[in-house]
């Protein structure tokens, strides 16, 4: 597709659960519904916004940040698998030369990791101590597009457990010192001792969430904090934990009843109302492109078809305050074969990728 040139897409269009529309048109890279002049080439199919990845690490991997040739192909990857949209929850690289790409996904950065001295994966944050946590978030806030990412809870080994990383002082003044920037703050959490310092601290999101509990559920939902739960992740808990058995048996059984239970702890929260949004933590140890399958994973997990469907499109392009296929709108847009409100399977199938208004 050639500069200039006008995109016909006809079939059924997702504007949004209930909004479904006949056709539209690409034009200058914008959606339009009202039928330009001219000539124009045609696609057919079933039509979403571009999916959203709303836990992503481009230019990371498991041991750190990683070159441009690798960050290029992590973006590539998820592209082709339909996510024209990444938050990307902590990077040690500097990505921002993705911006100038038109045909890389557009990404909503949270900084760099921030957390406790020795208490995360090596390479990957900003480790520091209490005292120094809002300066840091705020620095990380200035630098985002947005977000700021802390890691809430890790193994002590001294304990031989989860534990929390921050004391309830230290999160107040920092996620108040990223909210008088304009920025939200999420936490990678496993277990539930982090929780509630967080929720009292006016956190905004929380990554993973396996620690819910009964208790916290309804705290969740009545404050409106967001969870991305990343089940593909929890998936490898089982691996995790029998790699570490003899040192930490502790660890390792507290990271089993997790995973065990995984599926339960995401349907009760949608039962009572917590916000979910679909992310793959993508870029430390796991393959990218998995979008289709964690949105699969939320199904399994009780999520109706097209909530979970709405947990990649239009509830998280919403949540992350980008549009999706709305009049004027960035022409950012997947075609399929058939409904994938009918079967969500068929988003790991994309029939065409129209990015930036680009047909790829």
């Amino acid at each position: 597709m050639s500069d200039g040139e006008v995109l016909h897409v006809k079939g059924r269009v997702l504007v949004g659960p209930e909004d479904v529309r006949d056709e539209l048109w690409v034009l200058d890279g914008r959606v339009t519904y009202q039928r330009p002049s001219g000539e124009s080439r045609t696609v057919r199919g079933w039509v979403l916004p571009g999916l959203v990845d709303a836990h992503c690490h481009v230019g990371l991997d498991a041991h750190g940040a990683v070159d441009a040739a690798t960050s290029e192909k992590q973006a590539l990857t998820d592209r082709d698998a339909g996510t024209l949209l990444i938050r990307d929850a902590g990077s040690a690289a500097d990505t921002r030369w993705i911006d100038d790409r038109e045909d890389l996904p557009r990404i909503i950065r949270a900084g760099r990791h921030i957390a406790r001295t020795k208490r995360y994966i090596r390479n990957y944050a900003h480790e520091i101590e209490p005292g120094d946590l809002p300066a840091y978030v705020r620095a990380e806030a200035r630098r985002g597009d947005g977000w700021v990412k802390l890691v809430g809870d890790w193994i002590d080994r001294e304990r031989g457990d989860l534990a929390a990383c921050w004391p309830g002082d230290a999160l107040r003044d920092a996620i108040a010192a990223a909210h008088q920037e304009g920025a939200r703050v999420t936490a990678h959490c496993f277990a539930a001792e982090s929780l509630p310092d967080l929720l009292a601290a006016g956190i905004d999101c929380v990554e993973h969430a396996t620690g819910l509990t009964e208790e916290l559920i309804p705290q969740f939902a009545e404050r409106g904090v967001a969870i991305v739960p990343t089940l593909v992740n929890i998936a490898t808990f089982p691996k995790l934990a029998a790699a570490g058995e003899q040192r930490f048996p502790a660890w390792s059984a507290h990271m089993r009843r997790l995973h065990e239970r995984r599926y339960d702890t995401v349907g009760a929260a949608h039962d009572a109302g917590v916000p979910i949004y679909v992310g793959t933590d993508a870029g430390g140890s796991l393959a990218h492109g998995l979008v289709a399958d964690e949105v699969a994973e939320l199904v399994k997990a009780g999520l109706p078809p097209l909530t979970a469907l709405g947990a990649a499109t239009w509830s998280a392009r919403s949540w992350l305050g980008r549009p999706g296929l709305t009049e004027g709108a960035p022409a950012d847009l997947v075609v399929y074969a058939s409904d994938p409100r009918a079967d969500t399977r068929v988003l790991a199938d994309p029939r065409h990728i129209v990015l930036r208004g680009r047909l790829l």
